[in-house]
């Protein structure tokens, strides 16, 4: 059978997330067709889905405005994967501390922008993720970090702050995940149960 996956693509990496969804499919034994979602209608039919990062506040925005961020809770909903990373992560936050962004609350966190600097602040670091062997090389760029944590899972911390978490389906990280040829964060968000 060949899953349906789904790239929010309103903005952010969403090439790179295809990308990454591919590999990570082909590393579990799948076929996958990828789609960019830029309109309501196409998540009721994806098995999977990632919300890549970029502007929190237009990210809300356009998934409001476009009828996307209904679709996205029956996703969740369902117990439906959904990969959520950097500015996908306060978006799918249910407290984002900030009124521009209308959340998703789809994690029970609570999440500072920009906690880790500004663009020129950027930096790769090796992660220990849990349900992961070997560490993962996180690239944090003008990244969140997760401020409380209600009922989700953290599964890595760096700098003492929880920066990737689980909430039932949706994983979520503070991170780039898809900014590196390593495609174990998405087995590991898509995949549940897949080994290292």
């Amino acid at each position: 059978m060949t899953l349906t996956a789904g790239v929010v693509g309103v903005q952010g990496n969403v090439a790179e997330h295809a990308a990454a969804i591919e590999r990570a499919a082909s590393d579990h034994g799948e076929d996958v067709v990828v789609h960019e979602i830029r309109q309501s209608g196409v998540v009721p039919d994806c098995d999977l889905l990632a919300l890549p990062g970029g502007e929190s506040t237009t990210i809300s925005r356009l998934l409001h405005t476009e009828g996307i961020a209904p679709e996205i809770r029956d996703h969740v909903a369902a117990d439906k994967p959904l990969l959520a990373t950097c500015a996908g992560l306060i978006v799918a936050s249910s407290d984002a501390r900030d009124d521009r962004v209308e959340e998703l609350g789809l994690l029970d966190v609570t999440v500072e922008r920009n906690a880790f600097g500004r663009q020129a602040d950027s930096f790769e670091a090796p992660l220990e993720v849990a349900g992961l062997e070997a560490p993962f090389p996180a690239v944090f760029i003008r990244a969140p970090a997760i401020d409380a944590v209600g009922g989700a899972t953290v599964l890595a911390e760096w700098d003492d702050r929880p920066v990737a978490v689980r909430d039932g389906p949706v994983l979520a990280t503070a991170f780039h995940p898809e900014l590196t040829p390593d495609s174990r964060l998405h087995r590991l968000a898509f995949f549940r149960g897949s080994s290292d």
